[in-house]
């Protein structure tokens, strides 16, 4: 009988108690059984460790971004493939299964995402999630083969929030546009009780590593687009009825977006004038 591939589900924490049982639970259950599930904690003073020690005995510590976590797990991985999630994210029953069947030689898969949680900024996130379905510029790849990850040298250590589309982009640079595929299954994101001041924070601080990511070859063209706030106003307007059907959320995902930009464009100062 030939022998299953096995898949290495590789994920970073850092104080993440709040939502890593019901990670862990949705890999456990996976339909795709061939499984190793490594966690790289990076020195969390709460439960992270203890819950992780539930599900696997492979959990290491190393820092200090999620990016170097990331190589780390890979590297003491047994896997023929890798799956990297963030610990606050459940995978749908087939994801597993779906990646496998459909991995090719050359490349990697996404997994299109739906956010969850409570209060109004996070149901904002959710809306504007959902415009991103299919959209190549935005959705990063999350699977890979070993010898592809190999290959790239996996994430660049340099980078933090930009790492995930610079990675599966200098895939793409190699091997063309059809060397990244997507599958059907959902990866569900938990935002928890999101406020404004917690996602401008997160874009502020992923924008002082990003103009490493805006001087590579291979994310020139995505980049035009990322960074032009008219291309996420494209996609908001190309539904009005979902964008509007509750005209506050609406409302609220123009707001927050354009806060974000800004946020973004002065942490991006920053970092590129005075190299912090």
């Amino acid at each position: 009988m030939k022998r299953l591939p096995l898949v290495s589900v590789i994920i970073p924490t850092k104080n993440s108690e709040e939502f890593l049982e019901d990670c862990l639970e949705s890999i456990k259950n996976q339909t795709y059984k061939n499984l190793e599930i490594i966690v790289v904690d990076n020195n969390s003073t709460d439960k992270t460790k203890k819950i992780a020690l539930k599900y696997t005995e492979l959990v290491f510590n190393k820092g200090p971004e999620r990016s170097a976590q990331r190589n780390f797990g890979a590297s003491k991985s047994k896997g023929d493939y890798f799956l990297f999630i963030d610990s606050d994210m459940e995978l749908s029953k087939k994801v597993v299964e779906e990646c496998v069947n459909r991995i090719q030689k050359s490349g990697g898969i996404i997994v299109p995402e739906k956010d969850m949680g409570e209060g109004f900024w996070a149901k904002c996130k959710a809306l504007e999630r959902s415009f991103y379905i299919g959209v190549d510029w935005i959705e990063a790849a999350r699977f890979f083969s070993k010898e592809v990850f190999n290959k790239f040298k996996g994430y660049d250590e340099t980078q933090t929030g930009t790492e995930d589309t610079d990675f599966p982009q200098r895939i793409k640079d190699e091997f063309g546009e059809n060397s990244i595929v997507r599958i059907n299954s959902f990866i569900y994101h938990h935002e928890g009780k999101l406020s404004l001041f917690d996602t401008l924070k997160k874009r502020f601080y992923y924008a002082k590593t990003a103009s490493i990511y805006t001087t590579r070859k291979s994310s020139e063209e995505y980049y035009k687009k990322q960074s032009s706030i008219l291309e996420r106003y494209k996609l908001y307007f190309s539904d009005p009825k979902k964008l509007f059907k509750n005209p506050f959320l609406g409302l609220g995902v123009l707001f927050m977006k354009t806060l974000e930009f800004s946020v973004w464009g002065i942490g991006y100062s920053i970092s590129k004038f005075f190299r912090v």
